[in-house]
């Protein structure tokens, strides 16, 4: 005979309701009663049917994750590999599913969205992004959806949870790091100007060299897509000035590695003719030659808090607006470990 919640209720001597609460990971219990209701459920063999109490609570048990492209483009990039690692971790940890957009252009990624929210084929949804004047935040605003940005909105984000990084001070540290070993001519490799990653990230940078009284040369400063060939783009046309940069700002360590192959393609050394500082802390960051100085922006936490406040939203429609920042650490290694003073530059 199947085991029910009314059985593991009486072994556990807890009410059927706490069960059901428990099941859900309800706030509302303490993790001690939480503890000993799912030792019980192991002991007895219990297994809850998520898709009954889907149906009774009339809630899909999934999650939308919107990209800010296609995802073939996106999952070049680690960032959305990891930072869908620390998504599902948590998502499995609340019985949750996922359901990802497929659409390759900004219309069919917000009919995604639309199909998503109007069919009720997901209870809340994640933006891995956050850009300019974007239709998909201002319709689910509009529809008073649960979801939640990764990224600061650009505009209301007084109305929207969102999990960052203060990503204009990791950018001003980042380029504060440059500037200690004596560079001046310090350029700025960035993503697309829609995405306030790199409008936030460029601002750190610009704010760092005004603080230390150094021009901003506009022609220092490129944008390209976050991929390896982005990186080898902009990296060219900034060693083609009269007097390219001795060190770079890049938004990005895929774009990183774009640049460090280029540069050694020309016979020229990393840091000694040119120093890099990254972003992101990729794991190929520690192994590429030679190894990057990367900003770290722990990215798995970043997926991990994004699911805890959307489904707090989800449970509780009353929960307030959260703006939740993620900390970052500059780990230094050998790509910007060499000071300009002992150069001819």
């Amino acid at each position: 005979m199947a085991v029910t919640i009314k059985d593991v209720a009486k072994v556990a001597k807890v009410a059927p309701s706490t069960v059901s609460r428990v099941i859900a990971d309800s706030p509302r219990i303490s993790e001690k009663t939480k503890k000993r209701v799912r030792e019980v459920m192991v002991e007895l063999g219990y297994h809850p049917n998520l898709i009954a109490r889907s149906l009774a609570n009339q809630s899909t048990q999934t999650i939308g994750i919107v990209f800010p492209n296609s995802g073939d483009l996106a999952f070049q990039n680690p960032f959305f590999s990891e930072v869908l690692r620390g998504i599902s971790e948590e998502l499995h940890e609340k019985h949750y599913v996922l359901q990802m957009t497929t659409g390759k252009t900004d219309e069919e990624i917000f009919d995604d969205v639309v199909k998503m929210v109007q069919g009720k084929r997901v209870d809340g949804i994640i933006l891995l992004y956050s850009k300019v004047d974007d239709p998909v935040t201002d319709f689910l605003l509009e529809k008073n959806f649960p979801f939640v940005v990764i990224g600061k909105p650009n505009e209301k984000a007084e109305q929207i949870t969102h999990v960052d990084n203060d990503n204009i001070t990791a950018a001003l540290d980042g380029t504060n790091h440059l500037l200690h070993f004596g560079h001046e001519r310090i350029g700025f490799i960035g993503g697309n100007k829609n995405l306030m990653v790199t409008l936030h990230r460029l601002e750190g940078y610009k704010k760092a060299l005004e603080e230390a009284n150094i021009p901003i040369r506009e022609d220092y400063i490129i944008h390209e897509e976050f991929l390896l060939e982005g990186g080898q783009e902009a990296v060219k046309e900034l060693m083609t000035l009269q007097k390219p940069p001795t060190a770079l700002l890049v938004v990005d360590d895929l774009m990183s590695l774009g640049v460090l192959r280029t540069i050694h393609g020309m016979g020229l050394e990393v840091p000694k003719d040119i120093s890099i500082v990254s972003f992101n802390n990729a794991l190929f960051a520690q192994l590429a030659t030679p190894p990057l100085t990367s900003i770290d922006i722990h990215i798995l936490d970043l997926g991990v808090e994004a699911v805890k406040h959307l489904i707090a939203r989800i449970e509780n429609p009353k929960e307030p607006i959260k703006r939740i920042i993620i900390p970052h650490d500059l780990l230094v290694r050998s790509s910007s470990d060499f000071c300009i003073e002992k150069t001819n530059h």
